[in-house]
Formats: structure tokens, sequence, C-alpha cells
């Protein structure tokens, strides 16, 4: 089924001439070559076994060509291992949000000041890995906090595949610097007009003044826009110095992120009502990650993974084998459901 719709797409894309359709195509074939790549190399290992075995069963093999035979039976084995699993992985349903950017929001939790100077070195952080991953964050509103920091901050991360990145680290993340304080984290999926649509007559638009801190933004003009989605509830504020058009078009742009992963949520929680995944459940109020600046470590509760590499995981550094770790577990996770039902 699946290498003949990559021969089949494949053939497509050589003859087709609309650059909608030939985008499509290119699509599925991406997503389909790590999976046809890895059938081929089961089918070999496959090969070899059959092989090796053939060469151990033959009565007239000689003992140096038989722990030859020996060895590459051992070896095949091992690769069969690791392109089934590979083959399921592949095969896994894909999060329809993977590819998208994201909205990060930052907010100081509790601990005062030195919660607002965490919240701060948790956006470096982020930052500096965006730019090691060659994506572009923007901020679109910044509370800033009495000593620095901020009490709030909301980006806007673009680039290809930033949610499938980005998604674990939703929850609370907890600081033990003098005291203990903690941040919350939330990352929501980039949403387009076609998921969701706002219906103006659902929304009010409100214009005040952007308030910075401390006076050195200090704005005369009506330009922060706070946008209230009535049918929800759902409040988002944007300022910044830029224009208010360009907040009031942010503003939307959040709203939009919001409610996509309100509805997300809603199916999710529907589909999973019976069990609730431990790993990237999107659960903002659980504690996921500690860093422990005394120590130098970081622990990472959802996979009890402890790393003393606190330095270059505020460089951004570390992020990446964290977020890889996470991923084996949500893997392992959906296959063993699979494997349930």
């Amino acid at each position: 089924g699946i290498v003949a719709r990559h021969a089949a797409a494949s053939d497509a894309i050589n003859h087709a001439s609309d650059p909608v359709r030939v985008v499509e195509l290119a699509k599925e074939l991406a997503e389909l070559d790590p999976v046809v790549a890895a059938i081929a190399a089961w089918r070999k290992a496959q090969a070899g076994l059959d092989e090796a075995l053939a060469m151990i069963d033959d009565p007239a093999t000689d003992a140096e060509m038989r722990d030859l035979a020996y060895e590459e039976r051992d070896l095949a084995r091992a690769e069969i291992e690791t392109r089934s699993r590979e083959i399921l992985i592949a095969l896994l349903p894909k999060d329809a949000a993977d590819e998208r950017g994201v909205i990060l929001e930052i907010r100081a939790g509790t601990g005062g000041d030195e919660a607002s100077l965490f919240a701060g070195d948790l956006l470096r952080m982020y930052q500096r890995y965006a730019a090691q991953k060659g994506w572009s964050l923007d901020i679109l509103s910044e509370s800033e906090g009495t000593v620095g920091g901020f009490k709030e901050v909301i980006a806007e991360i673009s680039g290809k595949g930033v949610y499938a990145r980005l998604k674990f680290e939703s929850g609370v993340h907890r600081v033990q610097r003098i005291h203990t304080s903690a941040a919350t984290v939330a990352t929501l999926p980039l949403a387009s007009e076609v998921d969701v649509s706002l219906d103006e007559k659902d929304l009010r638009i409100d214009t005040m003044r952007a308030g910075g801190a401390g006076g050195q933004h200090v704005n005369k003009t009506e330009s922060a826009v706070r946008l209230t989605h009535l049918p929800s509830g759902i409040v988002v504020v944007v300022q910044d110095e830029r224009s208010q058009h360009k907040n009031k078009a942010r503003a939307f742009e959040l709203m939009r992120a919001k409610l996509y992963d309100m509805e997300r949520s809603r199916a999710d929680a529907e589909r999973s009502a019976d069990r609730r995944s431990q790993i990237g459940s999107g659960d903002r109020s659980e504690r996921i990650r500690t860093y422990n600046f005394p120590q130098g470590r970081v622990t990472e509760h959802r996979i009890n993974l402890t790393l003393y590499r606190l330095d270059e995981m505020m460089q951004g550094l570390v992020l990446d084998e964290i977020i890889d770790a996470l991923t084996a577990a949500r893997q392992a996770e959906l296959l063993a459901e699979q494997g349930a039902a």
C-alpha cells in the first residue's frame, strides 16, 4: 500500500503541471519518503536474515563461514527490530499542528521578582533555541517586571515544524535559585483563518494606551488593543510600540490560536476521556521541569531525566536532547496504545 502510494505520487509529480498539485504531491512524498526507506531497509535485513539462516542450516558450511553466518543473523535481527519500530513510528497518526509555528506565552508565577527574572531567562532560552533552528521569534506583547524580566511575555515563533518541537514546553517550570519560584509556559499552534473564522459580531475591540514599565516606552497614542471573544470569554491584549493597526492584526492572530487550542483540547478530551496521556498532555498546571541553579541541574519530571548542564540549558543548547527524549516517550505511549487497541 505505502510503497505503491509512493510510486504513484513519484510518477504523478513528474507529469503534474498544476503548481498546487505539485506542492500537494511533494508534501505527500516528503511524508512517505522515510517510511518507504525504512520498509526497503527492513526488506533488505529480512533477506540477509534468510540468507544467514540458510547458511547455518546447510551442513556443507564450514566452521569459519558458520561463525560469520551467526554474526550476520544477529546483526540482521537487530536491524529488523530497529526498522520495524521506525515503520511503526512513521505510521503513527500525525498531529495536524506539528508543522505550524507557535504562540509562546510565558507568565511569572509565584515568587515575585525572582519569578519575573526567571520568565526573562526562559524567554532568552527560547530565543537562542529558535535562532539555532533558523526560526524567527517576534515579541507580540510584554509586561515587564519591577526589577527586570517579565510578568508576562507573548511571542510568535514562525518556521517549519516549530510546534512539533515546542509542544512539550507547556506547563509549570520551577526554578530554585535563592528561593523557589515558578513560571508558566504555554505553546499554542498558530491557526489560520481556515481553522478559525472570527465573526466580528462575536468580538469586542477596545483600544487603550500601551503601558510600558519605567517609562521607557512611554506611548501617548492609543496603540494597545484588547480583544474579547464574547461567546467564550477569552480576552487577549497586544501592546507594543507598533501601530494600532498592526496590534489589531496581532490580536486577531492570538485570538485564533487560543480558540484553535481550545477546540483541539476539547476534541482531545473527548478522544481520551478514559485516560490522560502523561507526556505532553498540555496540562498547563502540571509541574514539568525544575531548574536548580545552586546545583547546576535541570530535571525533566515527566521522564525522570536529570542533567547537570543547566548553563548549557539556559543557552538553548540542551533543549533538543530533552525534547528528543520526550518525543520518544510520547511515541512509546502511542505505540503501546495502538497495541492495546
